[in-house]
């Protein structure tokens, strides 16, 4: 294929791209989140009398700025993987001050928050939501990178054989 065939090869458009990474980033951390805890038998936010306030906020905050930030990465005409790390590590740390916020005002103390925050932080359940957006990052920043067509069988192709 030549370069003026790959520049004329239809590509995923960056809202689309975002739109899919963010569900799939959402999607990853719920369930990441969930067989994990099943797997260890403990809850992500182990303090009793919480609720799932904290929960629910530090992850809508978390996916909002994930999507803000895949969007600004996709701006470029070719945006580079390296922007998956700082994606990464901004996503956690949203996730984390979050977290600290919403236990403090869920009723925690300071030193609870800080002590749920550092938890989810030093456990797989950080690894998992550093995976989600390191995975999700990654493929939203793929499906505008890459150039490629739908599937399609051999009778279908233009090719003059």
């Amino acid at each position: 294929m030549s370069s003026a065939e790959d520049d004329r090869a239809p590509r995923v458009s960056p809202a689309v791209a975002v739109a899919f990474a963010t569900v799939a980033f959402a999607t990853l951390v719920i369930f990441g989140f969930g067989m994990l805890s099943l797997a260890l038998g403990e809850d992500v936010i182990a303090v009793r009398g919480l609720g799932q306030v904290p929960g629910i906020l530090s992850l809508s905050v978390a996916t909002v700025s994930f999507a803000a930030l895949l969007a600004i990465a996709l701006r470029r005409p070719q945006p580079s993987f390296w922007a998956v790390a700082w994606i990464t590590a901004a996503v956690f740390l949203v996730y984390l001050a979050t977290l600290w916020i919403g236990a403090v005002g869920a009723g925690a103390g300071i030193v609870t928050a800080a002590a749920i925050a550092g938890r989810v932080a030093t456990t797989w359940f950080g690894a998992v939501l550093a995976g989600a957006a390191a995975v999700a990052g990654w493929g939203g920043i793929a499906l505008v990178r890459t150039r490629a067509d739908r599937p399609r069988w051999p009778w279908e192709r233009d090719d003059d054989e």
